[in-house]
């Protein structure tokens, strides 16, 4: 089988999806490529897209919610959006990538390459099966718009909320949201920490902004730095892509914590720490909910990390703390309390599937009717 996955730079969790089903088709002996479809032309339109989205959700998340609202509004209208026809003018350029290259399917781990090719399927252009991987707790906006072969869904439960979008039943599949596989990992704690250079005696607490070091993460370190002075515990703090944040924080708070910018290790971090404060991704959460790491969810851009940190909170897989200041320091006596800490991670394991990554590649090979090559497993050992 030879895959196109198609994701979009709007933020790291797309990407590591993505990623996740291409981990997994390789090791199942099939062929996959990964692609940001918006790097097809020299207009330079990739790089628009990204750093706007990047530069709204981090430095001015009301404004990304108001937009997200206006989305709402303007999906359930019966013209096709703005965002619809923009991705529209894709096509000719991914007509003519799809013309010299053979794939037998599109997995779409971002909703504008889904547009693109829903817009190429509506004017008779020739496409493979399509397959949407959704990456939040909620149907976002403009998903009515697309037309896909099977969408893949994070639960069970927001069926009905994809069927009220005009989404057929039938082309739903609740398998998950696909993680790396070394966040399924069960390894001893004590020997992930010995790797890390962590101390056992420590505890520690993980915390970051995304991929792009959104959140309020400077309030964070700063109300647990002061909280847990003279304490053994340390923080781990992934800055992501912001560069002033690191710096500024290893400045300030380096010498009594660990300070990253980013990092290929985070599946090993996660393990690690006995707590991961976080903005509510639907990648990262998934992340580290597969991994079992109790989650404080803080700080959520308005719009699908509302949802993801409200489904999390609902299922008891998190604590919500939307306001640092006034919540963050109570939320943390977790830390001290190992059977709300187990009752967490059970929850956790009990609805997130963690091995979505697996099932996805299975659907696809029985819709598609190729079998992995001979004496492969199906699943990660």
């Amino acid at each position: 089988m030879d895959a196109l996955i198609l994701t979009c730079g709007t933020g790291g969790g797309h990407n590591a999806a993505g990623h996740a089903v291409e981990e997994e088709l390789i090791r199942r002996g099939h062929s996959a490529t990964v692609l940001n479809p918006f790097t097809l032309t020299e207009n330079g339109i990739s790089s628009v897209i990204d750093n706007t989205y990047i530069s709204i959700a981090k430095n001015a998340p009301h404004l990304f919610g108001l937009i997200y609202c206006l989305g709402e509004g303007v999906s359930r209208l019966p013209i096709p959006s703005p965002v619809y026809l923009l991705n529209g003018t894709m096509c000719s350029a991914m007509e003519s990538y799809l013309s010299s290259h053979s794939y037998d399917v599109v997995i779409m781990s971002h909703l504008f390459p889904a547009e693109i090719l829903t817009n190429m399927k509506r004017r008779g252009m020739k496409i493979p099966k399509t397959v949407f991987v959704a990456t939040d707790y909620t149907c976002i906006p403009f998903t009515s718009e697309i037309d896909c072969d099977i969408y893949v869904i994070p639960a069970a439960e927001l069926k009905d909320e994809y069927v009220r979008r005009g989404v057929p039943e039938e082309r739903i599949y609740p398998l998950g949201i696909p993680v790396g596989h070394d966040f399924s990992v069960d390894t001893d704690k004590s020997a992930i920490r010995r790797r890390l250079g962590l101390d056992d005696d420590r505890r520690y607490i993980l915390v970051s902004g995304g991929s792009m070091g959104a959140g309020k993460l400077e309030t964070v370190v700063e109300l647990l730095s002061e909280h847990y002075e003279g304490h053994p515990v340390t923080l781990i703090v992934v800055c992501g892509s912001n560069e002033k944040l690191y710096e500024k924080l290893t400045a300030e708070y380096g010498g009594k914590n660990i300070i990253l910018e980013r990092t290929d290790r985070m599946a090993d971090y996660m393990a690690a720490c006995d707590l991961f404060i976080t903005k509510p991704g639907g990648l990262s959460s998934t992340e580290a909910a597969v991994s079992g790491t109790p989650v404080i969810h803080i700080t959520p851009i308005p719009g699908c990390e509302s949802h993801n940190m409200r489904f999390f909170e609902a299922h008891g897989m998190s604590i919500a703390v939307p306001y640092p200041r006034r919540q963050l320091i109570s939320a943390c006596d977790i830390l001290e309390d190992e059977a709300a800490r187990d009752a967490m991670t059970e929850n956790q394991h009990r609805v997130i599937r963690r091995d979505a990554a697996c099932e996805i590649c299975d659907l696809i090979e029985s819709d598609l009717g190729r079998a992995p090559e001979e004496g492969t497993e199906t699943a990660f050992a």
